[in-house]
């Protein structure tokens, strides 16, 4: 195990007109679950090809440990990586599959052998080692993949989105047993992929990518409930994060976020954060989950909550959630995420509580959070 460290990584394109990464800094603990978010482009996978060795950098230096790896041949790296292919060789057998990283080290027969079986062991496929690829299912093949890539024992696994091409119930089950494994290795682990909530429940921290940059870096629950920007606060979150244009006023020298025939108060603990936006339009941000509708269910342990009236325009019903599509003030269309069924009818009016102790608030121009 190794602790990873970038430093002003870029890798540019087409003559610098691309930039893929732009100047990244990033450090990932040693035996840390760390996890490369981002929507497709935003340059994830392309950092993960620099740490494998893959692609060379047009700028800045990768560290392993105190050894600067920057050019280093992947061999030279003492890594193993895990493809959204699989990648498993079909003339092999899955013994073969397992054995050839050791076999290419020069390992012992006897070692070779006990390593394939420990690992085999490990991920619950002991009893498909005399079989071929074509004869396994996916999710089958890619316990393969991840067996060949941890039989060498790496310094650092990178798996770049190896759950994509199973379907949703075996994705479920293998984030977690990949969770459980990393968690028994201790291996220095960097994981991408675009789906929110597989880096919600596996990484340890999630350094969130847009347009070649790293945006956040943080334990999940902290980038989840404290979004620094925009980009963040609406790009995880299922449904998204609501976000209305709204200003900033003084009234009975309280303020208050008005909008469109609404009115949101502001807990005075706020005033110095934004005292300079008073009188200026901002973006207010609340996630559909931090409200509620009145009557219906209650958010618990909440101390501070107001309401506003709203009109049902539609009705997501999901069984286990209910999506409440309504409409505030002057047209703003909000989403509340509701426990269980709930049968509203559209057009009724509802009183939507919000839960003052999770608002966000962003600079319109800047998109940076505010509070």
């Amino acid at each position: 195990m190794v602790e990873v460290r970038l430093e002003n990584l870029k890798k540019y394109f087409d003559n610098g007109k691309v930039k893929a990464v732009d100047g990244i800094d990033l450090t990932i603990k040693d035996g840390e679950f760390l996890v490369l978010l981002g929507p497709s482009g935003c340059g994830k996978t392309t950092t993960l090809r620099m740490i494998a060795g893959l692609e060379i950098p047009t700028g800045g230096k990768i560290w392993f440990g105190d050894k600067d790896v920057t050019y280093f041949s992947p061999k030279d790296r003492n890594i193993s990586m895990v493809f959204q292919s699989y990648a498993v060789w079909p003339h092999m057998t899955v013994y073969d599959n397992i054995a050839f990283p050791l076999k290419i080290k020069k390992y012992p027969k006897a070692e070779i052998d006990k390593k394939v079986k420990w690992v085999a062991e490990l991920l619950q496929i002991e009893t498909l080692l005399d079989r071929y690829p074509a004869q396994l299912s996916g999710g089958q093949r890619q316990r393969v993949a991840v067996a060949r890539a941890i039989v060498v024992e790496p310094a650092v696994l990178l798996m770049d989105e190896p759950l994509s091409n199973l379907d949703a119930k075996l994705r479920v089950a293998m984030r977690a047993e990949i969770k459980k494994l990393q968690t028994k290795l201790k291996v220095t682990t960097i994981y991408v992929t675009h789906d929110q909530v597989e880096a919600m429940t596996m990484g340890d921290r999630i350094a969130v990518m847009n347009q070649g940059k790293i945006l956040q870096v943080g334990p999940p629950t902290e980038v989840y409930l404290k979004p620094n920007s925009v980009f963040v606060g609406t790009f995880i979150g299922a449904p998204e994060m609501n976000l209305l244009e709204v200003s900033i006023k003084e009234k009975d020298r309280n303020l208050v976020l008005e909008g469109e025939g609404f009115e949101i108060p502001l807990s005075e603990d706020f005033r110095e954060l934004l005292k300079d936006y008073i009188d200026k339009t901002v973006l207010f941000g609340i996630r559909p989950e931090h409200m509620t509708v009145e009557g219906v269910s209650t958010l618990e342990h909440v101390k501070k909550i107001t309401t506003i009236e709203g009109l049902v325009d539609f009705v997501e019903a999901l069984g286990t959630d209910t999506i409440v599509h309504a409409n505030i003030g002057e047209g703003n269309l909000i989403k509340v995420k509701l426990p269980g069924h709930i049968p509203l009818e559209i057009g009724s009016k509802v009183k939507i509580v919000i839960d003052l102790e999770n608002i966000h608030v962003f600079d319109k121009n800047t998109e940076k959070a505010i509070i």
